[in-house]
């Protein structure tokens, strides 16, 4: 059976990113999904000086061996000020100095939603124009807009973006 990782990236407790994610793993079928959460791998602020002075965290290792271990990726990311969370670019930045091509070619959907009409489009265009330089293989992308009003009890309720993720999940899993 295939194993598929699924996170947000955010280190936000109640993140909607998150919740995103986890509805969309559920569709995946005949596999294993493991949910990540980046509070579970804390990280001290990437900087060459701690770097050089202490090495490169375990957290960061430990997560990229998920990347790693996995046969694909669903990932939805939180859009700060228009780009990525600075609790997701650490991470990526530490998992890059390990390995440059991080993402391995693992097959992802790449995902993003806000409360807004724009559903996280800008963080997504910053994703997809650099993730394809360091080994990401993005086979579908997502914006979900205005998540509190097409989002109830853990799934989209609004049918015609339901199915536009249903088949983009069906895309994911033909590449599994």
């Amino acid at each position: 059976m295939k194993n598929i990782i699924a996170f947000a990236g955010t280190n936000s407790r109640n993140s909607i990113n998150k919740q995103l994610a986890s509805y969309a793993s559920s569709l995946v079928e005949n596999v294993t999904v493991t949910i990540l959460d980046l509070n579970d791998f804390e990280l001290p602020l990437y900087g060459i000086d701690y770097e050089i002075d202490h090495g490169i965290p375990d957290n960061a290792h430990k997560f990229l061996d998920a990347i790693k271990a996995s046969d694909g990726i669903i990932l939805s990311l939180a859009e700060h000020n228009g780009a990525y969370s600075t609790a997701f670019k650490n991470l990526f930045d530490w998992m890059s100095r390990i390995d440059g091509k991080l993402w391995s070619e693992k097959p992802m959907l790449l995902m993003a939603t806000s409360p807004g009409a724009r559903g996280g489009a800008t963080v997504l265009d910053i994703a997809k124009g650099r993730f394809a330089f360091m080994g990401g293989n993005i086979i579908e992308d997502f914006s979900f807009p205005s998540f509190n009003d097409n989002f109830s009890e853990g799934k989209i309720t609004n049918e015609a973006l339901n199915s536009d993720l249903k088949n983009k999940i069906a895309s994911l899993q033909k590449e599994l």
